[in-house]
């Protein structure tokens, strides 16, 4: 099998747009909570909606999305049109035959505010709708969208796995280049563009904070801390360039890790509950392909959702596959929960960390589930990563993991 790396990759986050930016935040723990206030966000006259989360504030499109492409293109196909720009630059991959470049979008159901904005805006006219909602509506519009801005020929494909998405996205692509169906493949894990809609739902289900929070929109998202009480939502989209060493370096690129194992497993469940079971054996696969024993991670970066049921059940199975010793940060107590987005963000911040040979803090872990980890706290810690793991679920029963390697390991 091929020696698989992260070439390249792009960042918008509400934290800031660009890795750049992005890194910086993450190691200041900056935050951008608030209400959430796009339109689309609460149900029209009812201002006593009140949903936390953290909005990208300003959006900067690559001059290569023209004007008329812009206006018909969601907030989320824009945001990955912009974070394929960075990663695109940074990879050269104007160098490589656009036959021979596969991009994978992580997400499903990603542009629901603005359907459900069109569908306000022309309630009782529908036949003054723009005809080009007949392919914009669709996720495989961000897919088109992309293709034709970068000229992208090889394969192209949407993925469905809820909040697993752009990790899973990621598995799909090192397969993609192993196999020899692309020189170099995209995983793009594609912001959710949530409306009030799918807000008032995950709140009712338990799933999406805060009720304890409501007024303190800073102190809301506190994984693994024992007052959590639910995910917090934050805009993002991260996008990985994966193709061989031997590709990377015939451009001139310094990998930022090396993908040695991954594993996607099922727990055979429809509900939302977590599944010990299936995230013990995504993380005993992962480990077991990349062929190093357990002793050897250096940091876990987990899903870490602030689920009070979910952030417990992974500690167990993180614990239960002798990684107790590893350093242990939440990257969603910064970012937020991006669900479709959440993996592909995480693993460039894991990617960000490796290179930086520091970890990020945690916010608000004021009260850790488990005191006895080795969790990076309030403060940035420096620490030189050989070995990582990254976790992700989705709702559905999907588990995921993935272990990178530090070039110089």
């Amino acid at each position: 099998m091929p020696e698989l790396v992260i070439s390249a990759l792009g960042v918008t986050s509400a934290i800031g747009q660009g890795k750049a930016a992005f890194a910086e935040a993450l190691f200041a723990g900056r935050h951008a909570f608030g209400r959430l206030q796009r339109p689309g966000r609460s149900e029209p006259g009812d201002d006593s909606a009140c949903f936390l989360g953290a909005e990208i504030a300003d959006l900067s499109l690559p001059p290569r999305l023209p004007a008329r492409s812009a206006r018909t293109a969601s907030l989320a196909a824009q945001v990955a049109a912009a974070t394929l720009q960075e990663a695109w630059d940074e990879a050269r991959l104007d160098q490589v035959d656009a036959g021979r470049i596969g991009l994978v979008v992580g997400g499903s159901n990603m542009q629901q505010r603005e359907l459900v904005r069109l569908q306000a805006e022309f309630a009782g006219r529908a036949q003054y709708l723009r005809p080009s909602y007949a392919t914009s509506f669709l996720d495989t519009d961000i897919c088109g969208l992309c293709t034709e801005l970068f000229g992208i020929r090889g394969f192209a494909c949407t993925l469905g796995a809820a909040s697993a998405s752009g990790q899973i996205a990621l598995i799909q692509a090192a397969q993609a280049v192993a196999a020899g169906q692309a020189d170099a493949c995209i995983a793009l894990g594609a912001l959710m563009d949530l409306s009030y809609w799918e807000c008032q739902a995950l709140r009712s289900a338990g799933a999406m904070g805060s009720d304890v929070f409501a007024g303190e929109p800073a102190q809301a998202c506190r994984p693994f801390d024992r007052r959590r009480d639910g995910f917090i939502y934050g805009e993002n989209c991260a996008a990985l360039v994966v193709e061989t060493a031997a590709s990377a370096r015939a451009r001139g690129l310094e990998p930022y890790a090396h993908i040695a194992g991954c594993a996607w497993v099922m727990d055979a469940n429809r509900s939302t509950n977590p599944s010990h079971e299936g995230e013990l054996r995504a993380l005993r696969q992962a480990l077991g392909q990349a062929g190093v024993d357990a002793a050897m991670i250096d940091y876990v970066n987990p899903h870490g959702t602030g689920s009070p049921l979910g952030d417990e059940t992974e500690l167990r199975a993180i614990c239960d596959a002798g990684l107790a010793a590893a350093s242990i940060n939440a990257t969603k107590s910064i970012t937020g929960h991006g669900l479709t987005a959440a993996g592909a963000v995480e693993l460039a911040a894991v990617a960000l960390q490796l290179r930086a040979g520091r970890l990020h803090p945690t916010r608000n872990l004021d009260d850790p589930v488990a005191p006895g980890l080795n969790w990076v706290g309030a403060q940035a810690r420096q620490q030189s990563v050989r070995w990582a793991v990254s976790l992700s679920m989705g709702f559905g029963g999907f588990n995921s993991a993935v272990c990178l390697r530090h070039p110089q390991a």
